[in-house]
């Protein structure tokens, strides 16, 4: 089971110099699989995405992804771009600079689009009920969707403990990507597999 740590501003700062130590420590305590550094309002969006990049690069293993800029995720020399579902007709681009893709899904319709576009992930959300989202789609869905198709699927929304996690795997999914799993589990969980 893959982990996918998303950043967000209210807990990982603005300020460079604390957010390298409070990313060092949050890799540190989880390594995760992939990461990806998403601040939508962040002025200094470049200037961030570097220091990220930079502490991706100090954990081997850790795939280092930039929010919505490929080139960007080019220039820093990052593994790869998120794009959100509204951002699909930039993923040829993306793969054309050699970027891995994971795309933000949130139906069947999606998944497929995205896929045949060239993603070569995506997250599938929200599964679990979180905060401004709309309703769950809950395990079930998230079964059948595994199931039927045939790519690399990252449960997204709400998961926030390690059987949440495991009932995701149990469910198929590839990976389980969150904010609130890495900031607000308390067990130095490493190994995700059921």
């Amino acid at each position: 089971m893959k982990s996918y740590l998303i950043t967000n501003r209210q807990f990982y700062t603005d300020t460079p110099a604390v957010f390298r130590v409070i990313l060092h420590e949050q890799f540190m305590k989880y390594l995760p699989d992939f990461a990806l550094y998403r601040d939508k309002t962040n002025p200094n969006y470049a200037v961030q995405a570097e220091h990220f990049i930079e502490v991706c690069h100090q954990f081997e293993g850790i795939k280092g992804l930039i929010h919505g800029d490929a080139l960007l995720a080019h220039q820093l020399n990052a593994f790869g771009v998120h794009f959100t579902s509204r951002q699909y007709d930039q993923i040829e681009k993306a793969k054309e600079l050699g970027l891995y893709v994971i795309a933000s899904t949130h139906s069947e319709e999606e998944i497929h689009k995205a896929v045949a576009l060239g993603a070569d992930a995506v997250t599938y959300s929200p599964v679990f009920a979180s905060p401004g989202k709309s309703e769950p789609k809950g395990l079930e869905d998230l079964k059948e969707i595994t199931g039927k198709i045939d790519t690399n699927i990252f449960a997204l929304g709400g998961i926030i403990t390690p059987d949440q996690v495991k009932q995701c795997e149990r469910s198929g999914a590839y990976g389980f990507a969150s904010i609130r799993y890495f900031i607000e589990n308390k067990k130095n969980n490493r190994n995700f597999n059921v």
